[in-house]
């Protein structure tokens, strides 16, 4: 009977291992203290990519610093991450054969020189104009080379990541083969509703709101499109926001969900959303049994401010172990307070 409990040793090292709670941190806001202990990845942003299609961060500061978490938990990984909402440079690097090699030779030297762990990259997005930057009908086939010359410079010394979204961006990469060359994918399920968007709704709701049109988002349907197209699910990381995005001259309706608006009030970060907001100001929290998502609702201003708190993580920590997902990654580390979302995560991954 050895075999037999050979096999359950293996068993339980794959099906009991830790998932991966992975934190965005800003480079330009990196909290005065940070506890590594809960964390098991941490993504430094952003670098960015120049003329010669090279990575490089303007100054490496912040990167240095957070180094020495490691003395917190000698298991900790840190990534640079590249990219980020409007940056440049993709499209290009990823073009050609000498252009990935710069970007590749660029990225090791890198890692290297500042000790980290991996790469982590943030194009947002191949094949799409919506930021504002360079892109071309070849981005889907260069996404996919430029990762596969990245792998095969980084082999097992270096994490490879991306940050990815669901529905249009999987319109432009090869999801039967782009998740062969990543340890695994940071999923961004939040910024479903946002200043782009027609109408109010759960930035980062889980399910489908009772209002929502057919072609909304949500978190679950982001997941199944990466489970759908044969994506492990071990190396889907389901994405949370630690912010909420706000929006005024809200249609007085259903308390605001899913509705007009006349222009977007703004982005608030969970510690200020606690100070300022919350049963504060006319500010009234609202829970949608549907979506699994808290929203604010001031009836007075016709301020709808959709987010996360403690409530909607734990759910969503549980929908992690019942989906078999591969963790949590969070936006971003400096806007919790006192480690309140965090600790949520942390616990609710346990098994």
């Amino acid at each position: 009977m050895r075999w037999l409990g050979l096999l359950l040793v293996i068993a339980c090292a794959d099906a009991c291992a830790a998932e991966r709670v992975v934190a965005y941190v800003a480079s330009w806001n990196v909290p005065p203290v940070i506890h590594a202990q809960k964390l098991t990845h941490l993504n430094v942003a952003f670098a960015h990519i120049d003329k010669e299609h090279r990575v490089f961060i303007e100054s490496d500061a912040a990167v240095r610093g957070l180094i020495g978490l490691k003395k917190q938990n000698p298991e900790l990984k840190i990534l640079l991450s590249v990219g980020g909402w409007q940056a440049d440079g993709f499209s290009d690097a990823a073009l050609s054969d000498a252009s990935r090699q710069a970007f590749t030779d660029s990225a090791v030297k890198l890692l290297s020189e500042l000790h980290l762990d991996g790469l982590d990259i943030d194009w947002e997005y191949p094949g799409n104009g919506i930021a504002g930057i360079q892109y071309r009908a070849q981005d889907k086939q260069n996404f996919t080379l430029l990762l596969r010359a990245v792998r095969a410079a980084f082999g097992n010394r270096y994490l490879l990541t991306i940050a990815a979204a669901d529905r249009e961006f999987v319109d432009y990469i090869d999801l039967h083969q782009v998740p062969g060359y990543l340890d695994w994918i940071n999923l961004m399920s939040y910024d479903f509703f946002n200043s782009l968007t027609a109408t109010t709704g759960h930035h980062a709701g889980l399910y489908r709101a009772e209002h929502d049109l057919p072609r909304d988002r949500n978190a679950d349907s982001a997941v199944s499109q990466y489970l759908a197209a044969g994506v492990p699910p071990d190396k889907i990381v389901l994405g949370v926001a630690f912010y909420g995005r706000g929006f005024a001259g809200v249609t007085a309706r259903n308390n605001g969900v899913n509705q007009p608006y006349e222009h977007f009030e703004g982005e608030h970060s969970y510690k200020g959303l606690v100070d300022r907001f919350i049963g504060k100001q006319g500010f009234v929290r609202y829970w949608d049994n549907r979506a699994q998502a808290p929203y604010l609702w001031n009836a007075t201003t016709r301020v709808f401010i959709s987010y996360d708190d403690p409530q909607s993580l734990a759910i969503k920590a549980r929908y992690v172990l019942q989906q078999r997902l591969g963790g949590v990654m969070f936006w971003e580390l400096s806007q919790d307070r006192d480690d309140e979302l965090l600790d949520v995560i942390d616990r609710g991954l346990q098994h």
